[in-house]
């Protein structure tokens, strides 16, 4: 009896199949998972949101309301509509969704370059209206003692628009909102003497001379997409004149691939801003234009631009070959601003001679 009682609790101690079966389920669920799932899905998730981002932030914007008059709804004086439209362009570049992004060293906007690229000609429209106003609308003639606002608002616009620090470019816009607002409070104030702003038709000829080298060098920069010979024409009509470097013959010219895009949107800020410029224009030397006949001249340029920005209907800025299948974005943008360029050409004939 002893015996087999001690065989029998032998045998009760015996690990059993069914018991290695549970200790190797049990070692199973006790594994740690693999986290690769989770980090792929964070990731994806991570990139879907940096794209929403990025695709908002690149919205173009519609063209901003041009006013000629007070937001209480009093006519306003002359030059008023020209300041107003340049400040709110400029707090549109550092206001809009995402804010100023030309200088920024972050994701997602470091990475984008098509809204950059637009940022660049609103800016170059400002810093040159931002001129003419400083050396031309402000001063009834050349020794004219210049506006200490306008002195402090163009040098701010022309900070580097890549700056992030030391100074921020940001910080030297709001600089330049700031004193662009002081001249117009001067300007509408009841003191006749505060500021002035010349609404005479040589002071927008010169405007429109700066607008036409822009819209020239544009063009020639948006048909370069496709690559051209072009006859050197640097010298043509200056039998005796010079250049520092020959280039006799035909000239190779081609907008690098990577800088198709950058150059179409450079050029979409630029028609965008100059658009609402000429507007304000209207409103400001309507007297003038009037006089010179020259409204119908000016909206004609103000409808070239309203048609190169018409909207986009294509995923991305397609480069195709002359007349091939697809079509090029660029080559239908620079036929617009061609065709602005030579009524900027005309308006400005029509100032000088009436």
């Amino acid at each position: 009896m002893g015996g087999g009682s001690a065989a029998n609790a032998g045998s009760n101690l015996r690990p059993t199949a069914t018991d290695g079966g549970s200790a190797a389920n049990a070692g199973s669920h006790l594994r740690p998972r693999p986290r690769w799932p989770w980090i792929t899905a964070a990731a994806a998730l991570g990139l879907a949101i940096f794209w929403g981002v990025s695709f908002y932030w690149s919205r173009e914007p519609t063209p901003l309301w041009v006013v000629a008059e007070t937001p209480s709804g009093e006519p306003t004086v002359v030059g008023y509509s020209t300041v107003h439209t340049l400040i709110d362009v400029v707090e549109w570049l550092l206001d809009k969704p995402g804010g100023y992004l030309s200088n920024d060293v972050l994701p997602p906007g470091v990475w984008l370059d098509n809204m950059p690229s637009f940022e660049l000609g609103v800016l170059t429209q400002c810093r040159d209206l931002a001129r003419v106003l400083r050396n031309y609308h402000s001063r009834s003639q050349s020794q004219s003692i210049e506006d200490e606002d306008l002195a402090i608002a163009e040098p701010a616009l022309n900070t580097d628009s890549e700056s992030w620090l030391f100074p921020a470019a940001e910080a030297r816009y709001e600089d330049a909102i700031e004193a662009l607002r002081r001249f117009e409070a001067r300007l509408t104030d009841a003191d006749a003497g505060n500021a002035q702003f010349y609404a005479r038709a040589d002071n927008l000829r010169e405007w429109l001379a700066v607008v036409e080298l822009r819209l020239g060098s544009l063009s020639q920069r948006l048909s370069a997409s496709v690559g051209q010979v072009r006859v050197n024409t640097d010298l043509g009509g200056a039998p005796a004149g010079a250049a520092t470097r020959d280039a006799n013959g035909d000239v190779i010219v081609k907008t690098p691939w990577l800088q198709i895009d950058e150059v179409f949107y450079e050029a979409r800020g630029t028609a965008w801003a100059l658009l609402m410029f000429l507007r304000a224009a209207q409103f400001d030397f309507e007297r003038t234009l009037e006089d010179k006949n020259a409204v119908v001249s000016l909206r004609q340029v103000i409808r070239e631009l309203e048609e190169g920005l018409r909207p986009i209907r294509s995923p991305m800025i397609l480069n195709g070959q002359g007349f091939g299948m697809f079509p090029n974005h660029s080559l239908v943008l620079a036929s617009y601003l061609s065709r602005a360029h030579s009524a900027v050409a005309d308006l400005r004939r029509l100032l000088e001679q009436g």
